[in-house]
């Protein structure tokens, strides 16, 4: 009876929200291009490769934001974002509707946000949306960590409740757990299997960011625990978890910038440890540095990007990746953006 009572309420509080909308925006993102590609491989060697390219440097989305005021500075929330191919019109992250994002929940002015749904990680928020090469520059996913794996670009976590702090005086921190996230690897819908326990399948996140002037610094840690084991689809082999699939991921992170007159310096450093179901435990350490400046003012919004990159399975050299972005103004400006990204396995323990 109890269980019937509460199910009721949460229902009731969903349809109050949704009938009585003050504030609902519609925004979203089309990105497409033509993709050229040189040297890839085939099985009579090497040739070049002309392609539509779908979410050339951010993927497509559509996507609902709402708000309702309570009164008393309290708020109604709520986001419902899909991501989708502009080539076919498919839904992206596995298919589902609302991949991108899902959650409603009530924000407190001073206080926070207490959200629930289908959420970004704290790595994702704190570090991946500050202090990296695809957040401070428009190269976008050429910039990104090879694989997502210390979780920093796209990190969504099924069926979370997520405490997000209103600004202290430029800290902000917060902390979220998912239930039974046996469903979700990397922003990509995985099937893991049934059974296992609540706890056992969980999810946890928290970090804290601190941004002032033209200093921040930001820290995170996520947990993703795969009782049944999820199969990713690593394009890098990461000890036996490619073939015999990944019961734990834990990574932990952190980022630093600062605004150097007209430009920006940033950093960033995370360690991921993977737990195949079995085996032996594999770590991966991402190093990353970069900058960006405008020579002239008038230029700070024109850039084209160019990247490079190779991969190694010896751990003796490691996975290394670097990305440089140039452009020219028609009127003769310039801009330019620079970066490199050093990721070294370690040895597994």
């Amino acid at each position: 009876m109890k269980k019937t009572i509460l199910a009721a309420a949460a229902l009731g509080s969903f349809s109050i929200v949704a009938q009585a909308q003050s504030s609902v925006t519609l925004y979203g993102l089309l990105d497409a291009g033509i993709t050229y590609a040189n040297k890839v491989a085939t099985s009579t060697g090497h040739d070049s490769l002309v392609k539509y390219g779908d979410g050339v440097a951010s993927g497509s989305r559509w996507g609902l934001r709402g708000t309702e005021d309570l009164g008393g500075g309290l708020k109604a929330i709520f986001v419902l974002e899909s991501g989708f191919s502009t080539g076919d019109g498919t839904s992206g992250q596995g298919g589902a509707l609302f991949g991108r994002q899902a959650f409603v929940g009530l924000a407190k002015d001073g206080i926070g946000s207490l959200t629930f749904g289908r959420q970004y990680s704290f790595s994702t928020d704190y570090i991946g949306a500050n202090y990296t090469m695809g957040s401070q520059t428009p190269a976008g996913n050429y910039a990104y960590h090879i694989n997502d794996l210390d979780q920093l670009t796209s990190s969504r976590i099924n069926n979370a409740v997520k405490f997000s702090s209103a600004n202290f005086a430029g800290l902000t921190f917060g902390a979220m757990y998912g239930f039974s996230n046996s469903t979700q690897f990397a922003g990509t819908p995985t099937t893991t299997g049934t059974g296992g326990t609540q706890g056992s399948s969980s999810t946890y996140s928290f970090g804290a960011n601190y941004a002032t002037g033209p200093f921040g610094i930001g820290a995170a840690y996520t947990n993703i625990r795969f009782p049944n084991g999820a199969t990713p689809a690593f394009s890098v082999s990461i000890a036996n978890i490619n073939t015999l699939g990944l019961r734990d991921l834990e990574t932990f992170g952190v980022g630093a910038r600062y605004a150097i007159a007209s430009g920006l310096v940033f950093a960033n450093w995370t360690h991921t440890k993977f737990e195949p179901l079995t085996g032996e435990s594999s770590k991966l350490n991402n190093y990353e540095i970069g900058g960006r400046w405008a020579l002239r003012r008038r230029c700070r919004r024109a850039w084209a990007t160019r990247s490079r990159s190779s991969t190694t399975a010896s751990k003796a050299s490691g996975i290394r990746s670097t990305v440089r972005s140039t452009t020219r103004c028609p009127s003769a400006p310039m801009s330019t953006c620079w970066g490199s990204t050093r990721r070294r396995r370690a040895a597994t323990s």
